[in-house]
């Protein structure tokens, strides 16, 4: 676009970026912020990155102090990302203290049910039902610093001391550790191996592992960072278009 100068001339004009776009950046900006994850990436490929820090919310409201990621909002993000055409792949980073067991389970049964390329990320940490979502994805990576607390499952609050309760604890923790098992390279006896080491935490069984440690009992597959789980899903989807 161009306008008339006092001379005559022609001069061009600066582009003004229209009140659409603005509302745009708005939206995506209110959006990172609310969910914790970023829609679609401005990369060669297009991906999702979805974020779970702090305690997973699930049918009880966290303390207001606590950081946490609400099962309920990621849910719908997961289903949009499998049926969004322009999604091409999923990564997840995490940085967790666990959560509700149910909640973490119901999501990383939803991650390993993407058909899109997806990666997962640990960070910090990513302990107790963490685990599960860590192994969910199509490749798990971890860097070195990062830990994860494998420990038996837990319930704060009041419970009643009868076998049933003691049969549903059972039941909930072989859900987890086939889950594990079967999402990683790890075996079902040494992961529950490591769930009743006595001696490392205070006050609890378990065990914690940092990177190079998860990578080698086959829990995590990869010791990576940021840049290793990118490249991981962009050479997995353009294989995927070449086939």
């Amino acid at each position: 676009m161009t306008h008339s100068r006092a001379d005559g001339r022609l001069q061009p004009v600066q582009p003004v970026e229209d009140d659409f776009d603005l509302q745009r950046r708005e939206l995506e900006k209110e959006y990172m912020l609310e969910t914790g994850s970023v829609p679609r990436t401005k990369g060669a490929h297009a991906i999702h990155c979805l974020t779970v820090i702090g305690q997973i919310e699930g049918h009880s409201l966290a303390p207001q102090s606590q950081k946490t990621t609400k099962y309920e909002h990621v849910i719908p993000q997961l289903v949009s990302i499998e049926e969004d055409p322009e999604i091409e792949g999923l990564l997840v980073i995490l940085n967790t203290v666990g959560g509700d067991v149910e909640a973490g389970l119901a999501l990383a049964e939803l991650i390993a049910g993407v058909t899109k390329p997806s990666a997962t990320l640990v960070l910090g940490g990513g302990h107790s039902i963490g685990i599960p979502l860590a192994v969910a994805a199509r490749r798990s990576f971890i860097v070195p610093t990062a830990t994860m607390t494998v420990h038996p499952v837990r319930h704060s609050g009041l419970v009643l001391g009868v076998p049933q309760t003691m049969r549903y604890f059972e039941q909930m923790q072989q859900r987890i550790t086939g889950f594990v098992a079967g999402h990683s390279s790890i075996t079902a006896e040494r992961f529950t191996q490591l769930m009743m080491h006595t001696g490392e935490l205070v006050m609890d069984v378990g065990s914690v592992l940092d990177g190079e440690s998860a990578v080698r009992e086959g829990l995590i597959d990869e010791l990576g960072g940021l840049g290793d789980a990118l490249r991981f899903l962009y050479r997995c989807i353009e294989e995927h278009g070449k086939n």
